[in-house]
């Protein structure tokens, strides 16, 4: 009898989730398969043959996307194709591609978001220095971020008219130059008015229409950010029904089968920052001893 083959796609070897999700598959005496998408390569004569890391991708039974890889367009594009393509050979993708493209850009989870009813901090893309300020003196307290970002890198805090980094350093260049700059970078600009908070927000991990867990994520001293990535800290999180719901329905607007919902609690209640299509699950590990890998592998082993 075949032994079931699951790959793990990844970039990082030494990531807690890889090593969990690695060690969830063996317990269920499946052979976990590590490829790194980055290797990937695609033979296109008389049929089309996919590898990467020297297996044969249309072999494996499914494929667990931890990782990607970032880089240019055309890599990314590229790496995204592949899965796509698989999973249109028959191959089980978790997260879809599909997910993973609409958690990745903000601004187009944002939408998703909002035409599904949930709430969402106030938002406004741009693509003009002048559309930007206007929208910074309207909002008065607001959030520059990256579309495409992660981690918490690059993004920027803009209050009364002055620009702040993460750990509360003012930024050194006036706002408008600032602008100017970011807007011949980028062609455009997603702003998101900031939240008053109580100095946390909440990550959630929903596998399968269910939270398994919640962490409040608390900023490290002197910050306004929270992402564990960034210095932040967790503790043990129990979401109200009300959050449950949001969660999960966040989950499942944006098609993830595994998702971290980051929620902040505002003075209007909770209102969705983003959803992530590969999260870490270190972090409720840590303050619950939930493993979400055997969760995801579960979920993996009853679909193929």
């Amino acid at each position: 009898m075949k032994k079931t083959r699951i790959g793990i796609a990844i970039t990082d070897p030494s990531d807690w989730t890889t090593a969990s999700l690695v060690t969830a598959a063996k317990q269920k005496n499946i052979t976990p398969v590590v490829i790194n998408l980055q290797t990937a390569e695609v033979n296109i004569q008389h049929g089309i043959h996919y590898s990467a890391n020297d297996t044969d991708l249309s072999e494996l039974d499914a494929i667990i996307v931890r990782d990607v890889g970032a880089g240019i367009l055309d890599g990314v594009s590229f790496r995204f194709d592949i899965l796509r393509q698989l999973e249109m050979n028959g191959t089980l993708i978790v997260n879809t591609p599909q997910a993973i493209q609409n958690a990745a850009n903000k601004y187009h989870s944002t939408c998703l978001l909002a035409q599904a009813n949930l709430p969402v901090p106030r938002t406004r893309a741009v693509q003009s220095t002048e559309g930007a300020l206007n929208t910074l003196a309207e909002f008065g307290d607001a959030v520059i971020k990256p579309v495409f970002g992660y981690k918490g890198l690059g993004i920027l805090r803009v209050k009364d008219g002055t620009a702040f980094h993460p750990n509360n350093e003012p930024h050194p260049k006036q706002i408008k130059q600032l602008i100017d700059e970011l807007i011949r970078e980028k062609e455009m600009l997603y702003i998101q008015e900031f939240i008053a908070n109580p100095g946390r927000d909440i990550r959630a991990f929903v596998v399968n229409g269910s939270v398994i867990g919640a962490i409040y994520r608390t900023a490290a001293d002197g910050s306004w950010i929270n992402n564990l990535s960034q210095g932040g800290t967790a503790a043990r999180c129990v979401l109200s029904q009300e959050q449950e719901e949001i969660c999960i329905r966040a989950a499942e607007t944006i098609g993830t089968v595994f998702a971290g919902v980051d929620i902040i609690e505002g003075p209007i209640g909770s209102v969705i920052l983003e959803v992530n299509g590969t999260p870490s699950g270190a972090g409720i590990y840590e303050a619950w001893g939930i493993n979400v890998a055997e969760q995801i592998i579960d979920y993996v082993t009853t679909g193929i």
